[in-house]
């Protein structure tokens, strides 16, 4: 979960050499966002998430999900008293939904249109 609200987008460009050894070839990042530790990375083929684990976030896990497996997502919005929004995406054989926290640096409307741009085609 996102605590200090320093949750904000990474430039692509800087993004693709940064997890250039995750790409495959020819594979574009064209969206990506830091939330604290872990890192979301919209490419023209999949979803990869970065999950920094333990105390010194030396462990990483990737995640690479293809957007042809995600079967519906939701986000929900920040309020007045919670101010973080998620983003809830279900994978095809899979009851429960992949969740990521934003703070309020992120727009969740731009991270849900870069979803819905990829997992609609």
């Amino acid at each position: 979960m996102a605590l200090f609200g320093n949750a904000h987008s990474i430039d692509p460009a800087q993004a693709q050499q940064e997890y250039a050894r995750l790409l495959g070839q020819g594979e574009q990042v064209h969206a990506a966002y830091l939330l604290i530790r872990d890192t979301i990375l919209f490419t023209d083929r999949r979803l990869i998430l970065v999950d920094k684990q333990g105390i010194t976030g030396k462990k990483t896990e990737y995640h690479s999900i293809p957007y042809r497996s995600i079967t519906h997502f939701a986000v929900e919005t920040a309020g007045h008293f919670d101010l973080d929004a998620e983003l809830k995406i279900w994978l095809s054989g899979s009851q429960i939904p992949v969740q990521k926290t934003f703070t309020k640096g992120v727009d969740i409307y731009e991270v849900q249109a870069i979803l819905t741009q990829f997992v609609a085609r």
